[in-house]
C-alpha cells in the first residue's frame, strides 16, 4: 500500500472501528493523520502567537531560562545543543519544554522538575498549562484505542501514563539563509516516547522514512494532527509497532528566510513504569527482544545522553 493512500482517521469514529484503523495505520507505517479530536482550535491558534511572540524575545532575555543541569527537561534550550542519536552535526533549532505539574509530595519528584515560565509574552503559563491539559486527555484517548487493538483492556495504560513525565515541546526553526554543511533543522531520528501528537506547521520540512527507504513529506492537513509510534510503545510491543524515523528538513531556497515553528506533545510513561514486553506481542517468529527490565526513567536518561541533552 503506497503511503500517499494513507486515510485520514476520524477519532469521531466508534471506539472499535478506530482502534483498528490506527492500529493498522501504526503497524504498516509507524504513524497516522487524526481528525475530530477534542482540543480547541481557538487555543491553538493563541499557542502560536504566544510561541512566536516568546522566540521573538532576544537571546539574552531567553537564556535566563535555560538551566543546563536539568538536560533541557523544563524552560529553555538553545539554537544548536540537541543532536539527533549517531549524527555529526547539531540540529538547526531552539525550543521550550513545558512539564506536568506533580501533586505536593509527589515521588516522582526527583525525576520530573517543576515547570518554569517566562515573564513574557502575557498569558504563557494559562494559555499552554490548559493545551497541555487538552493533548494529554486526548493522548490518553487514542492509548485506549491502541490499548484494544493489542488485545489489551482499553483502561491498560491509564496507571501507565498517571503522572507521567509527558512534555510539550515549542520549537523554533530560524531562517536559514545559507544552508551549507550537514546541519538540517532536525536530524533523522525516532521519538523516545510512547507516542507524538504533532499539530501542523504553517512551513514544511516534516518528512518520514517509508520501509523502501524513501523519505516522503508528512505534512498533515488543516484540522489534523500527526501522531506517531515512539521508541518506549516500540520496546512495549516487541516492534510489533514500530517506531517513526522522520527529519525536519531544510527549506527550500524560497522559503529559507521564514521561520518554522512546530508544537509537537510527547506523551511519556511515568518514570517509575517497568517495561516487560507484552506477552501478546511474542512469538516463535518474534522471540522477546528486550528481556531484561528497565524503568522509564531510565529509558529516557539514556536516550537523553544520545540526543546531546545530558552528559
Amino acid at each position: 500500500m503506497p503511503l500517499s493512500t494513507l486515510p485520514i482517521l476520524s477519532l469521531a469514529d466508534s471506539p472499535t472501528a478506530f482502534s483498528q484503523a490506527i492500529g493498522d495505520s501504526f503497524k504498516t507505517f509507524g504513524f497516522a493523520m487524526v481528525k475530530d479530536f477534542d482540543i480547541d482550535r481557538g487555543l491553538i491558534d493563541r499557542a502560536w502567537e504566544l510561541s512566536k511572540a516568546f522566540f521573538d524575545l532576544p537571546t539574552e532575555e531567553k537564556l535566563r531560562y535555560h538551566d543546563a543541569a536539568i538536560a533541557g527537561a523544563r524552560g529553555y534550550t538553545p539554537f544548536g545543543v540537541e543532536i539527533a542519536k549517531d549524527a555529526k552535526a547539531h540540529d538547526l533549532k531552539e525550543f521550550w519544554h513545558i512539564g506536568r505539574d506533580l501533586p505536593p509530595g509527589s515521588p516522582l519528584a526527583s525525576s520530573m522538575p517543576p515547570n518554569v515560565w517566562p515573564a513574557r509574552p502575557d498569558h504563557f503559563q494559562q494559555v499552554f498549562s490548559e493545551l497541555y491539559r487538552q493533548f494529554d486527555a486526548t493522548g490518553a484517548t487514542i492509548l485506549s484505542r491502541i490499548a484494544v487493538y493489542l488485545g489489551l483492556d482499553e483502561h491498560w495504560f491509564d496507571a501507565g501514563i498517571e503522572d507521567g513525565n509527558s512534555v510539550m515541546r515549542l520549537l523554533h526553526y530560524p531562517p536559514i539563509p545559507d544552508a551549507t554543511g550537514e546541519s538540517i533543522r532536525a536530524g533523522a531520528h525516532g521519538d523516545i516516547n510512547l507516542i507524538t501528537l504533532l499539530l501542523g506547521a504553517e512551513e514544511a520540512g516534516l518528512e518520514l522514512l517509508t520501509k523502501e527507504g524513501n523519505w516522503i513529506s508528512a505534512s498533515p492537513p488543516e484540522g489534523a494532527l500527526v501522531i506517531n509510534v515512539g521508541d518506549m510503545l516500540e520496546r512495549l510491543t516487541n516492534n510489533l509497532l514500530p517506531s517513526t524515523i522522520h527529519r525536519v528538513r531544510n527549506p527550500d531556497p524560497q522559503r529559507a528566510s521564514f521561520s518554522r515553528y512546530s508544537m509537537p506533545f510527547f506523551l511519556h510513561l511515568r518514570s517509575d513504569f517497568p517495561f516487560v514486553t507484552l506477552p501478546q506481542c511474542i512469538s516463535a517468529d518474534n522471540p522477546d527482544r528486550y528481556p531484561v527490565s528497565i524503568t522509564a526513567d531510565d529509558f529516557l536518561q539514556q536516550r537523553l545522553r544520545e540526543i546531546g541533552l545530558k552528559k
